[in-house]
């Protein structure tokens, strides 16, 4: 177990123009999984709520199982501890992400966010930065925000 966290965490730290199809994945996965793990530690008292629907993220975006996405996790965890900026991980992603995934990855950080039925300052000021930098555009991303938003309500808004 230990060593399959060692090499995700090696694979994210290669140069990229190194790296095998495996090892590109394996990138993109812990970079998705750290931006989501950022939107659920800008609320101070995040609960299971978040942490669940993080999971459920993972789940949806990666064909994983249920030990590897809780592995993935724990490295994205243990990474997003150690974070001074979002770019490391945002910049893997514009390179091989398109527009709508990188849509759908804002939407999953804004599920995230609302997994508590609750938006605190930070989570929205996380997603933002986050958005930014993926360049999504702000009527996209006020589109995933209520899309979630009705998705965590249940009511369409």
């Amino acid at each position: 177990m230990l060593r399959n966290l060692k090499d995700l965490f090696d694979a994210f730290t290669a140069p990229a123009a190194g790296q095998s199809l495996a090892q590109r994945a394996h990138t993109h996965q812990l970079a998705v999984a750290v931006l989501l793990v950022e939107v659920m530690r800008a609320e101070p008292g995040s609960g299971p709520a978040e942490r669940a629907a993080v999971l459920t993220a993972l789940r949806r975006k990666f064909a994983l199982t249920d030990d590897e996405i809780e592995r993935l996790l724990e490295l994205a965890d243990a990474e997003a501890q150690a974070l001074y900026d979002y770019h490391r991980f945002t910049s893997v992603l514009n390179e091989r992400f398109t527009q709508a995934q990188k849509i759908a990855l804002v939407e999953a950080l804004w599920t995230v966010a609302y997994a508590d039925l609750h938006v605190a300052a930070h989570e929205n000021h996380t997603i933002l930065k986050i958005a930014d930098l993926l360049h999504v555009t702000h009527g996209e991303y006020i589109a995933a925000k209520l899309h979630a938003k009705e998705a965590a309500s249940g009511q369409p808004q």
